[in-house]
């Protein structure tokens, strides 16, 4: 225990001694999403030695971690339990931490039926940009007044102080899986996908590639019997979720001099025209395209859908994250004010005037 402290006070030392300096740090795990967001000048602080699991009781379904530790050791820890993170994070790599996946924000395919990486953070600690270690939140769900911190850090990409402790929700690993394949076009399955999310169907995936509807199920076996027979399909490999979850299909390997765009809409969005190849998950709300477009065309064609795309990996020909408007511009100031007043942590990071 007294190394970790020791660890958390040399980190608060550091930052305190950038400030004297006026020099600007990154926190940095393992460098597992550094491609994602701008591209940034800045020192190291180097959060991967503070690692380690805090505290899991299994049956209040919850586990506390430093920052620094790796996720693959988080869900190990689970597995034996028989539990997971509902919101199935992308690692990337095999050196993927606990702080770099919540300041991230990313979540896997079963992000609609399970929630997001930030409806899953009960709590954290942090580093703010004036050296001091502060807690945030709890190990319990519960009403906030004011910011909600836990939530704020969560996809920030390390902008706001640098995460060294995060309290998650875990839920009851299901107790059977079955992925199910359809032969149908884009259109159809968005339609299929709207018809069915409004029914009691045990799903926890559902995507669109090349012609194929991919559906998981997971539950009781008698639930998955009853979904099969009502949905129909041939029964596929699980591994299609992993390797969509980790972009390890063909699809994100192709054309690697085109860009790879996040686009995020309502699931009820129609085919996106015009904009390059997609690939589909979360029931139609998330839309991987790699397309010459364009940035302007394919945000025009997202913000009239009611969404926001994001250039998440390769050049594009403006920021990567989607512009905010100047009321969200502004509120992002003023809270990057409060925790980072000095600016020290990550500027530029998320967008370039912050």
């Amino acid at each position: 225990m007294s190394d970790d402290r020791d660890i958390a006070e040399a980190l608060c030392a550091q930052v305190v001694e950038a400030i004297d300096q006026r020099k600007m740090l990154r926190p940095r795990g393992g460098d597992s999403k550094l491609f994602y967001g701008e591209a940034i000048n800045a020192q190291p602080l180097e959060i991967g030695e503070h690692r380690g699991i805090v505290n899991y009781q299994p049956t209040e379904l919850v586990i506390t971690a430093r920052a620094g530790t790796l996720l693959q050791a988080i869900e190990a820890e689970l597995v034996e339990q028989r539990q997971m993170l509902p919101f199935e994070p992308p690692h990337f790599s095999d050196q993927a931490t606990l702080g770099g996946t919540i300041a991230s924000g990313l979540s896997g395919p079963r992000r609609p039926w399970q929630g997001a990486a930030r409806d899953l953070v009960l709590g954290t600690r942090m580093i703010n940009g004036q050296g001091e270690h502060l807690r945030f939140g709890g190990e319990v769900m519960k009403n906030v007044a004011g910011y909600d911190v836990s939530r704020l850090l969560t996809g920030s990409l390390g902008t706001l102080g640098a995460i060294t402790e995060v309290s998650l929700k875990v839920l009851p690993a299901p107790e059977q899986e079955l992925t199910l394949v359809q032969t149908v076009d884009q259109a159809t399955a968005l339609r299929r996908f709207r018809a069915w999310c409004a029914e009691p169907l045990p799903l926890s995936g559902l995507a669109h590639l090349d012609g194929q509807l991919y559906i998981r199920l997971s539950g009781t076996a008698a639930g998955i019997a009853a979904a099969c027979q009502r949905l129909g399909g041939d029964e596929s490999t699980m591994s299609f979720w992993d390797e969509l979850r980790e972009q390890r299909l063909a699809f994100f390997s192709a054309q690697p001099q085109l860009p790879l765009w996040r686009v995020s809409v309502p699931p009820a969005t129609p085919v996106l025209d015009d904009i390059g190849s997609a690939l589909v998950d979360w029931a139609g709300g998330l839309r991987w395209v790699r397309s010459d477009a364009p940035a302007g065309s394919i945000r025009e064609q997202a913000e009239r859908h009611g969404g926001h795309a994001t250039c998440f990996r390769g050049d594009c020909d403006a920021d990567r994250l989607h512009p905010l408007s100047e009321p969200q511009l502004a509120l992002h100031r003023r809270v990057k004010q409060a925790l980072d007043p000095h600016g020290i942590f990550s500027p530029g990071r998320m967008y370039r005037s912050l």
